[in-house]
């Protein structure tokens, strides 16, 4: 499946966005929680963000009452982690973790239900996804302005439910499943293998420009037109703008710049995918996944320190996934003697019960993607930028489409947020969102990256309901 890059509509005045979206001069609750006087500086926005997904929720509050094994215990900054968020102990100054957030009672209980609503922050996902928005606004002057991954999303005809990002108000879009045609897309003038070196005999700035040119509008122009066809009149007109976009997008690429935030590093220069399970069948071979996914994350940090992006989603699997994680080797649920598959294992009883088999998988499995989640935490890390790390300057989110995976429920979503936003994120606190939506989450984090949003998808809820209403 060809990766999708629908280039966004031209960046609307903050008078019509506002308008689109319904609201006036509201106030912010979230971003006064997010940036307290004690924020590390100031810096200017954030200069990325990366939405890290994974499927079929946590370990959270049982049937039978028990206590969440995700959600930290305390509060404030004096909290201890729960015992699937091991993994992000060494970065727990850089995280802020929540309780009581929720994404609204629509089709709670539901997995399709809940990966709609969770990017688009709207019941149905009747909504642009907040990683599209900001990939139109904040992040419109980039070379790519979204960049899209899955790992194993897009297997077994897998239906539009599926997919967390939305373009258009109920219309979502896949992700590029394949590491080797996502670098080709990226960094057309280069050769993937694991030599580091640069495929064909144009190697100069001008030349990878045009080469990253060639094979981005000629993708996303076919894209556009396909969609064209299954749209009505008024959609079509948006879309004859996204196409007007493409030779702007021609232009900043011929120019040779890195594009925002980009530091210019040596494997810019000479950018390479290492070999890898990259045929057809290995891309569905679930014992391949682990490296698929190393692969996927190498090249999102590695297009956002090239300045090609500032807004990444990466999709591991899909909602009610089949993906046979048992198989995942040198695990801790890997066992020749048994297949236990994703969803398989989140259906795991009433009870925290450690006696029986899917209670211990599923438990075991949402540790490993927190772990893949503080991997791509250290990459950011290792990468000097400006004053500090790219980490300083990102934005890095957690999330899966419902809270706990054997009661499939809404509230008390299991989201983190990591980075310092260039200072605008103050981590390593717990906070208590006492039943607020998560739009209003995606609106702060829209804020954190320098857009003039105010508030996003349906109308907030809870104890903040007084406040945004």
């Amino acid at each position: 499946m060809p990766l999708r890059r629908l280039p966004p509509l031209p960046v609307p005045s903050r008078r019509s966005v506002l308008r689109g979206l319904g609201l006036g001069a509201l106030t912010l609750p979230f971003a006064r929680l997010f940036a307290g006087s004690d924020a590390r500086g100031d810096g200017g926005p954030a200069r990325r963000v990366i939405f890290f997904y994974f499927p079929d929720g946590v370990v959270a509050e049982s049937q039978d009452g028990e206590a969440s094994k995700w959600h930290p215990s305390g509060s404030g900054s004096g909290f201890t982690l729960g015992e699937q968020l091991v993994a992000l102990e060494p970065w727990r100054s850089q995280c802020v973790f929540f309780r009581g957030l929720s994404m609204g009672p629509t089709d709670s209980g539901s997995h399709p239900g809940g990966a709609k609503k969770l990017l688009t922050a709207a019941d149905h996902g009747n909504n642009e996804s907040i990683d599209q928005y900001l990939s139109r606004t904040v992040g419109a002057s980039s070379p790519w302005r979204h960049l899209y991954l899955g790992v194993q999303a897009t297997v077994n005809n897998a239906s539009g439910d599926k997919f967390i990002t939305y373009p258009l108000a109920g219309q979502s879009m896949a992700p590029e499943d394949d590491p080797a045609r996502a670098f080709s897309s990226l960094f057309g003038g280069f050769s993937g293998g694991g030599s580091g070196g640069s495929g064909g005999s144009d190697t100069g700035g001008e030349g990878r420009a045009a080469a990253r040119t060639r094979s981005l509008l000629d993708a996303a122009t076919a894209d556009i037109l396909s969609l064209q066809s299954r749209l009505g009149s008024a959609e079509r007109d948006k879309l004859d703008l996204h196409l007007t976009s493409l030779r702007e997008l021609e232009q900043r690429l011929s120019g040779g710049g890195t594009g925002t935030g980009g530091t210019g590093s040596a494997s810019c220069d000479a950018p390479s995918l290492g070999a890898g399970p990259w045929d057809a069948s290995a891309l569905s071979d679930p014992a391949h996944f682990p490296a698929q996914l190393e692969a996927q994350l190498d090249l999102a940090v590695l297009a956002m320190e090239c300045g090609l992006t500032r807004v990444a989603t990466v999709q591991c699997s899909m909602h009610t996934s089949e993906l046979i994680m048992s198989r995942f080797p040198g695990t801790a649920f890997s066992d020749a003697g048994y297949d236990m598959r994703s969803h398989q294992a989140s259906h795991y009883g009433a009870r925290h019960d450690p006696s029986k088999r899917e209670y211990r998988d599923f438990l075991a499995q949402r540790q490993w993607w927190v772990a893949r989640y503080a991997g791509l935490l250290e990459r950011l890390a290792a990468r000097p930028e400006g004053d500090g790390t790219m980490l300083d300057h990102s934005i890095v989110v957690l999330v899966t489409e419902v809270n706990d995976g054997n009661t499939h429920l809404h509230d008390n979503m299991p989201f983190v947020l990591a980075g310092g936003a260039s200072g605008r994120i103050r981590g390593g606190r717990v906070l208590d969102a006492n039943g607020a939506r998560h739009g209003d989450l995606w609106a702060a984090v829209g804020q954190a990256m320098g857009a003039d949003l105010q508030r996003f998808g349906d109308a907030g809820g809870g104890a903040l309901a007084g406040v945004l209403g």
